[in-house]
């Protein structure tokens, strides 16, 4: 039997999901900044998406650590919800090493406020992805994950223009008249985690996670504790396809400032409506894949899954119109957006074929980047890998946790430990894309080798997960009566 999604619990949960998406995208912002300011090399200014994707890692290793010296997962016995809280916290603590980084314009303060930032992420992640797929029938779990992502990116899309108003003063302004300017977006954002960590903990949202597999199972005796979360392929497979994944998703966006002023002479400020691009096409791709989450009729979410991707392109129009910034050049997008409405209705909702169509187009996307001979329309095409990587987190995420039992939040753990691929392989294409080695442009082949073991994934965990009893294709023509 079917579980309704908890549509009030839902909504608070992902208010979190939106500062993860704020921050992430901010961070790009920021690393053309800190190069100008502090007269740093490319391969230097990626320090700021290392310094913040490696705290996911190292407060993934402390859970592990804590879990064992507990002896009990530490999710299970401190609750989800109060988790998110306690992370929270940690995350307002970060915001607070601003205020002397910019006194002193320091580098190391910087990145040490953003990596304490991250470390109270990674609990949140740890704890709020497996909230978000449970709260309602496992067969739309990852739909309801791209909602939240929908939110989350939200926060990306916004994210680039509120701080750059608070960094440069204008839109129109090129030069940063201080790093001073930094501190303030960040000291509102953790006056925010402070208040949103009390609302979780006294919200309803469940501190435990209750079983929602069985519509997905042959047989619910089928399955088998083995022990140990790593003796489950899917989500050993899994956390390397969240690295990647992570891992071309920030790389992509966090060198688009760089390939933009080299290629096409554009100011830093400049960059900032295209980073929101990128960020709003992850924001009108979860939007898209989320009309399955709904409990409408089939011919009724056909029809959204046309009308949502619009809808979210309007958010972007809107934000950058606010911002005043030139709304010309992003017209032709919606053109684009009809290629991710057709790789969607391909997908059918089904996580591991949506994963592999959507790698598919990436690679195309970043090929077309490559070597395209007018650089406006490579700009469009590392845009666009926004779309494709758009549900990829929720198809992994909800592919490797499946058939975990209660072995879940261990899980995802060890997945959230692996959002480092955004610190590390953006700092190797930063690398790579010196002017002796790939250059800028060429340095896009570090996406196309992401994307290929996704798509390999995306074939190999179809096989791994029926041989578990578990099977999202029997659910494709049931789907409509959710």
């Amino acid at each position: 039997m079917n579980q309704q999604t908890k549509w009030s619990q839902f909504g608070v949960l992902v208010s979190v999901f939106f500062f993860w998406g704020f921050v992430a995208a901010s961070n790009d912002i920021l690393i053309p900044v800190f190069k100008e300011k502090l007269h740093l090399t490319q391969v230097q200014a990626q320090m700021v998406s290392f310094a913040f994707y490696v705290a996911y890692s190292v407060g993934s290793i402390l859970y592990f650590i804590i879990s064992r010296m507990l002896k009990q997962d530490l999710l299970n016995k401190i609750g989800y919800k109060n988790g998110i809280s306690i992370g929270l916290i940690i995350s307002a603590v970060g915001t607070l090493l601003f205020i002397p980084a910019a006194g002193s314009e320091s580098f190391p303060l910087f990145i040490s406020g953003l990596f304490i930032i991250g470390l109270g992420f990674s609990l949140q992640q740890t704890a709020a992805n497996p909230l978000a797929i449970n709260m309602g029938s496992a067969s739309t779990g990852s739909q309801r994950l791209s909602m939240a992502g929908g939110i989350n990116n939200l926060g990306t899309t916004i994210g680039p223009l509120i701080v750059k108003l608070a960094i440069f003063g204008s839109v129109s302004t090129v030069i940063v008249s201080s790093l001073s300017t930094v501190k303030t977006p960040y000291l509102i954002l953790g006056a925010a985690f402070l208040i949103v960590a009390a609302i979780f903990y006294f919200s309803s949202v469940p501190n435990q996670l209750v079983s929602n597999t069985e519509d997905l199972a042959e047989s619910v005796s089928n399955w088998k504790d083995r022990g140990s979360p790593f003796k489950y392929p899917q989500l050993v497979l899994g956390m390397i396809a969240i690295f990647v994944y992570v891992g071309v998703e920030v790389s992509t966006a966090a060198n688009l400032p760089e390939y933009m002023k080299q290629k096409l002479g554009t100011p830093t400020s400049g960059t900032a409506p295209y980073i929101s691009l990128f960020w709003a096409s992850l924001m009108i791709g979860r939007w898209t894949s989320s009309a399955e989450a709904f409990g409408f009729s089939a011919s009724t979410k056909k029809i959204l899954q046309f009308l949502m991707p619009y809808l979210a392109f309007g958010v972007f129009l809107l934000v950058n119109s606010i911002a005043k910034s030139d709304l010309k050049p992003f017209y032709v997008y919606a053109v684009v957006i009809l290629v991710l409405i057709a790789a969607n209705f391909l997908s059918k909702g089904n996580p591991s074929r949506q994963l592999l169509i959507f790698s598919i187009c990436g690679i195309s996307a970043l090929l077309v980047a490559m070597f395209s001979p007018d650089h406006n329309i490579s700009v469009y095409a590392i845009c666009s890998v926004g779309l494709f990587c758009s549900t990829l987190w929720p198809c992994i995420f909800t592919l490797s946790i499946s058939g975990l039992g209660k072995h879940t939040s261990e899980g995802s753990n060890f997945l959230i430990f692996m959002i480092c691929g955004g610190g590390l392989v953006s700092v190797l294409q930063g690398y790579l894309s010196a002017d002796h080695l790939l250059g800028i442009s060429m340095s896009y082949v570090v996406g196309i080798a992401c994307f290929a073991y996704l798509a390999y994934y995306a074939i190999g965990v179809k096989g791994i997960l029926k041989s578990q009893g578990i099977d999202y294709d029997h659910l494709e023509g049931s789907k409509g009566g959710h």
